[in-house]
């Protein structure tokens, strides 16, 4: 089974991110554009490991705590590496210090399992398309230009969500197999 562990984007920015890319589909639709609904923020990337690892993993996610939640503010689009060879389009984040320190502390408990660390430095970000080959069309410049700095909603959270992504004709398919409790919810 393949895994990873991410936070849920709340209702309002799912369907602010779902009206933008509509819009960019509308221009551009030989693009892998994500579905609304698979809109995710990646804490760690599992992959692929054997059922009978599920129980583990499950309980070194379970140990993980932080001292407040975290928020995030979902803003501006860019890509990696970046425009002129883009692989991935993206809406940033703007995050509180501790989603860096929960996102590290999920790798170190995931780790102790025999899951490799991140190569990479951790990166917050909402993946909106994927580049395949990497460029972008002539038709999506004008229309990234003009929502470049746009604001598409906020997020407070205290839990993560272990899921697991199966591919399937139509794309890729997402569930929930547990939900974690970081830190204590705020009112």
């Amino acid at each position: 089974m393949q895994l990873f562990v991410a936070l849920e984007v709340p209702a309002e920015v799912r369907e602010n991110l779902a009206s933008l890319l509509q819009s960019f589909r509308a221009v551009s639709p030989q693009i892998r554009w994500v579905r609304p609904e698979n809109l995710h923020v990646t804490l760690k990337f599992i992959g692929e490991v054997p059922q009978t690892k599920l129980a583990e993993i499950r309980s070194a996610l379970a140990s993980v705590r932080s001292a407040q939640s975290v928020t995030l503010d979902f803003r501006g689009l860019g890509f990696f590496p970046n425009e002129k060879r883009p692989r991935v389009f993206w809406t940033g984040i703007a995050a509180s210090a501790n989603l860096k320190t929960l996102a590290a502390d999920i790798d170190g408990a995931t780790e102790r399992l025999d899951i490799p660390r991140e190569q990479r430095p951790f990166s917050p970000h909402l993946t909106l398309a994927r580049f395949d080959p990497p460029r972008l069309p002539e038709t999506l410049r004008a229309p990234i230009r003009e929502n470049a700095a746009r604001d598409f909603g906020s997020l407070r959270a205290s839990q993560f969500h272990l899921i697991e992504s199966k591919l399937k004709p139509s794309g890729a398919e997402y569930t929930t197999v547990e939900s974690f409790s970081f830190a204590a919810a705020e009112a």
